[in-house]
């Protein structure tokens, strides 16, 4: 059964993960909102720290070198020895490591934790459908990832890029945006049709060296908010690519074909919710401690409708960051035991996405022309909130994968 508290092996990672959110990513986080597209180079050292930690065994990461599945689990474990593992025993894993660590990252800034080298959405794209051979070979790069389309928004099913086989290579065409770390990372993880007519079933997920003269890189969007994270856009054109870094199972299946590709949103959607609920814990923190100067003060023990309007809603506040914070604990230690997450990735990530959204908003508020000003970080991260309720799916797309589940009907029933 699940246990509230951090786990004990992972208390010394949640700890170095607060010290760099408060010692690394704070003082530079204004720096790199305002000089756009800059590369933080204080995130080197950061990036070899974390690291060395993984070779040590006393990190784990969402990427590509420790995960198989989703599970959670070293490369190679199989439904089997999960199963056993479930009866034996809790399994706290690197899905919940991950999340653990980035809450406190994005305490300090969530540009700056998307910025981090080798530790890229695509990493976990790779981790969840990845051949053990593909994972080793990948495991030391820095991958982003690239699924949104210009007319495919978030209907990942309708990707018009194409994938046409031509010997032992297949041959990309189409055009990608919104690509986190697009321009900073080693490879892209490319989503991409084997066929058109057929629909979801025959897209699969292509691991693009970001040299390829076929990926081309056409733009770095201007964005609301996490500036320090770069966002490029590209067009694929006759990008060759070997076979073999076509991730997972090369053949179309008429059941459960697009089941490979999503597998990767349910690793990734609960770090996305983990993001969310970092940053609304940094926007309760501070208007708590400006607020407190001012006097105002909530009591948990005493009826809202006693206190005044700011200290209630703080407590409103606080209860719901307790229920983003535990559905996100949830559908990652689910991940971790060997369990279906999928709608429990998508409530975590729909709530933690809007609530920290509310979250941010409403502290910006309460503190006035100080939460509006510059002169505090309120302002940044209520611009930095609005995308981590968009990217990684929507809350409408969350929404319907969880009213998909819960009334047991497929997409083509439910749209």
């Amino acid at each position: 059964m699940i246990d509230l508290e951090v786990p004990k092996k992972f208390v010394p990672l949640v700890r170095q993960a607060a010290g760099l959110a408060d010692q690394v990513f704070r003082p530079i986080s204004r720096k790199y909102d305002l000089a756009e597209h800059e590369y933080p180079h204080e995130l080197d050292l950061m990036s070899a720290v974390i690291d060395g930690l993984s070779d040590s065994g006393a990190s784990q990461g969402a990427g590509a070198r420790t995960t198989s599945g989703g599970s959670g689990e070293p490369a190679g474990v199989g439904a089997g020895s999960r199963a056993k593992r479930r009866k034996s025993g809790n399994v706290n894993g690197s899905n919940l490591s991950s999340v653990l660590s980035i809450m406190q990252t994005c305490r300090g800034d969530v540009g700056l934790t998307l910025s981090l080298p080798r530790q890229g959405l695509g990493n976990a794209a790779i981790a969840a459908v990845a051949t053990d051979e593909q994972k080793a070979r990948y495991g030391s790069k820095w991958a982003a990832m690239a699924i949104t389309e210009p007319d495919t928004g978030s209907d990942s099913g309708a990707i018009r890029t194409t994938a046409v086989k031509d010997g032992d290579h297949y041959v990309l065409n189409g055009e990608k945006i919104f690509v986190t770390s697009g321009e900073r990372a080693e490879l892209v993880v490319v989503w991409a049709t084997l066929d058109r007519s057929l629909g979801k079933r025959a897209i699969k997920s292509f691991v693009v060296r970001r040299d390829n003269p076929g990926l081309r890189l056409e733009r770095l969007e201007h964005k609301l908010g996490i500036r320090a994270s770069d966002t490029a856009a590209f067009t694929v054109v006759d990008c060759r690519v070997p076979a073999e870094d076509l991730l997972g199972d090369p053949e179309i299946r008429i059941e459960g074909g697009f089941g490979g590709a999503m597998q990767t949103f349910d690793n990734t959607r609960p770090l996305v919710a983990a993001m969310a609920v970092g940053l609304a814990r940094a926007s309760l923190d501070l208007t708590t401690e400006l607020l407190g100067r001012a006097g105002v003060t909530a009591d948990p023990g005493a009826p809202t409708t006693t206190q005044s309007y700011a200290a209630a809603r703080l407590l409103q506040m606080e209860a719901d960051y307790e229920a983003a914070y535990l559905l996100t604990l949830r559908a990652a230690w689910m991940a971790d035991n060997g369990r279906p997450n999928s709608m429990q990735a998508s409530m975590a990530k729909a709530k933690a996405g809007r609530t920290c959204v509310d979250i941010a908003l409403t502290c910006v508020q309460l503190c006035g022309a100080t939460g509006y000003a510059e002169t505090e970080l309120l302002e940044k991260w209520a611009r930095d909130a609005k995308i981590l309720d968009i990217f990684e799916g929507t809350q409408q797309i969350q929404l319907l994968v969880v009213a998909r589940r819960l009334l047991e009907l497929s997409s083509r029933d439910l749209k």
